[in-house]
């Protein structure tokens, strides 16, 4: 598909940090992994969206894959610009995905050049918020994570289950930009 796409992903621990070592259910399957607020062992929920919130892509990892490495598999198919946050840079990942054309749209770190910005793909990146909305409904609303699954398949059915009812929401956080910006 062609147009506007938020990548993005998010934890899902299985158990608490304390008990890590007497973990049994997820053992093999899910592995440790760090993020902005700490460490956790479970899986990495990855997720690509579009500008009306719906699930485009979705993949499950252990929890210490960098994010980076499933973005080619998962945006096979897509064309336009596809906005992330600062863990995604990689002008490796960028030239790839530009030659395909899909065009990684990100934030820069402190320590690089500033480069010029269409203007329409500031004020794009700027509402990359949607996603972590997206992330806030799957966690907060749908209880897509807890910490006391008994058993992996369960834990799977649990997981597929929740992303297809918010799939099927009605209403889905979102934001208008027509009126904001012309469309090239």
């Amino acid at each position: 598909s062609r147009g506007i796409s938020y990548i993005d992903a998010t934890s899902l621990a299985v158990c608490h940090n304390k008990r890590i070592f007497n973990h049994k259910v997820f053992k093999g399957l899910a592995a440790r992994g760090k993020t902005t607020k700490g460490w956790f062992f479970g899986f990495k929920l990855h997720v690509v969206i579009n500008e009306k919130a719906e699930l485009v892509r979705v993949k499950l990892t252990k929890g210490n894959v960098d994010d980076r490495v499933v973005v080619p598999s998962m945006t096979s198919s897509l064309e336009g610009l596809l906005f992330g946050d600062k863990g995604y840079i990689s002008e490796k990942l960028f030239l790839a995905l530009y030659r395909r054309g899909l065009k990684l749209v990100t934030g820069i770190k402190k320590n690089m050049k500033n480069k010029l910005m269409i203007l329409r793909e500031k004020f794009l990146l700027r509402k990359r918020s949607l996603i972590e909305t997206v992330f806030d409904y799957l966690k907060n609303k749908f209880q897509i994570e807890h910490t006391r699954h008994r058993s992996p398949m369960n834990a799977f059915v649990h997981l597929l289950s929740t992303l297809i009812a918010y799939q099927m929401k009605p209403t889905k956080p979102s934001f208008v930009h027509s009126y904001a910006l012309p469309n090239p």
